[in-house]
């Protein structure tokens, strides 16, 4: 049952995030302007994770490695 539930929560985590990001594309939301360069200290962000968490660089300083993976074009069949 416990592994049901799990797999019922991904997937729904899942269309929620892809609603989301059609929704965010549909309406073109603005981007922030912020430009980094290899070596520059990130600013501080919040992002919601795929378990629907929000996760805050600010929180994770000095507790462990950050890796911010990126995918631009998922979910959009291209």
């Amino acid at each position: 049952m416990n592994n049901a539930v799990s797999r019922l929560r991904i997937l729904f985590t899942t269309i929620a995030a892809t609603i989301i990001g059609v929704v965010n594309v549909a309406t073109r939301r603005s981007e922030s302007s912020v430009v980094l360069r290899p070596g520059d200290i990130a600013p501080d962000f919040a992002l919601e994770g795929s378990d629907g968490r929000t996760y805050r660089l600010a929180d994770l300083i000095g507790t462990s490695a950050v890796v911010l993976a990126w995918f631009p074009k998922a979910f959009t069949g291209g």
